[in-house]
């Protein structure tokens, strides 16, 4: 009977590629497969903004080619969903009915754009920007000096602001509670966060003020693409209009396997789930924290790839504790620009 163990990393994002990484490292003997519902290898969606600077080549956009799998012997298999997880069996489902065996599982399959259940209806009328595909489509339906509209404003939508600006398009942020998210941001700091977006050159409406988002609609013919329409009868009109509201855990797979779920999948301190052999990391997950007494998000480049890192050394026979390596707080530079550790990703 063979004892080479076989780890699968659920998610080919920053989590899960540097999970694999350390893996293979420190097991070398063992088998990693990497399972994704991406078809492109492991890329920064955080430079998706540069598609409005006229980059349309995805193969700038992949941090690891193919061959960096092939030599490292990491099986990845792409365009792969994952449907169920029976952690008794320590077994895997994939949509096509295959069935894998794990000795370590590590969940880092991260999260998806959030969309108030108010406004589901309206998606068809909206552009997406969490891959590469939609930034290209949202990109080619925005014309020159075009004007697009943000809804929610997360960091995600505040950092695609920041380009749509620089590359002379006009921006109207209709703002609400995602706001800023994942900060939290006292009601009382509020103010000077909205007035540092503004003097970026972003128009803020507040959506409370005008009663609400209503609808998103097209626009008259001969006029603007779109239009948001509010509850006090105003209608704001645009080329396109973008959601930005945060994101949601992506792990409907794990629904039923036997572990605990809270938004996210709880894990310990140590990222194990309540199953030994199941790990999470990224923005899947939530972590125990002994200093606030509840489990916890953390978001950002950097500490999902702290994650990933710190999984795999776990799941290799380490035993080490989560700490974060990554501020969360959002600040005001002297000159009063916004920075957000969001925004960091080197």
């Amino acid at each position: 009977m063979s004892t080479v163990r076989h780890h699968i990393v659920i998610g080919s994002g920053v989590a899960g590629n540097q999970a694999a990484e350390t893996l293979r490292q420190r097991d070398p003997d063992s088998r990693v497969t990497m399972i994704t519902i991406s078809r492109l290898p492991f890329f920064n969606r955080y430079d998706l903004p540069r598609v409005f600077r006229g980059e349309r080549d995805w193969r700038r956009f992949i941090i690891y080619p193919a061959d960096y799998y092939r030599k490292n012997s990491i099986v990845l298999r792409r365009a792969t969903r994952v449907v169920a997880v029976d952690s008794t069996a320590q077994t895997l489902t994939l949509e096509h009915k295959e069935t894998l065996h794990f000795d370590s599982l590590l969940v880092a399959s991260g999260a998806g754009a959030y969309l108030p259940e108010e406004l589901a209806e309206f998606r068809p009328l909206m552009h997406g920007f969490g891959g590469y595909r939609e930034a290209v489509e949202v990109a080619d339906a925005l014309p020159a000096k075009g004007h697009a509209i943000l809804l929610g404003g997360d960091t995600i939508g505040l950092d695609l602001a920041r380009t749509l600006l620089d590359t002379k398009h006009r921006v109207t942020l209709v703002a609400g509670p995602y706001t800023f998210w994942p900060h939290e941001v006292a009601e009382a700091d509020r103010p000077k966060y909205i007035a540092a977006l503004q003097k970026m050159g972003v128009v803020v409406v507040e959506a409370q003020e005008r009663g609400g988002i209503v609808a998103v609609e097209p626009g008259a013919k001969g006029l603007s693409a779109r239009r948001v329409t509010f509850g006090d009868g105003s209608d704001l009109p645009g080329d396109v209009v973008m959601p930005f509201f945060g994101v949601a855990p992506s792990l409907d797979f794990m629904l039923g396997s036997g572990v605990d779920i809270e938004r996210g999948l709880l894990v310990s301190p140590a990222l194990r789930t309540t199953h030994e052999n199941i790990y999470a990391a990224g923005d899947v997950c939530q972590i125990w924290t002994e200093k606030e007494h509840r489990y916890c998000f953390y978001h950002g480049w950097k500490n999902v790839r702290a994650m990933g890192e710190l999984a795999a050394r776990n799941i290799t026979g380490a035993d080490e504790p989560w700490d974060p390596p990554q501020d969360e707080s959002l600040q005001l530079s002297k000159d009063g620009k916004i920075q957000s550790p969001f925004w960091e990703y080197q």
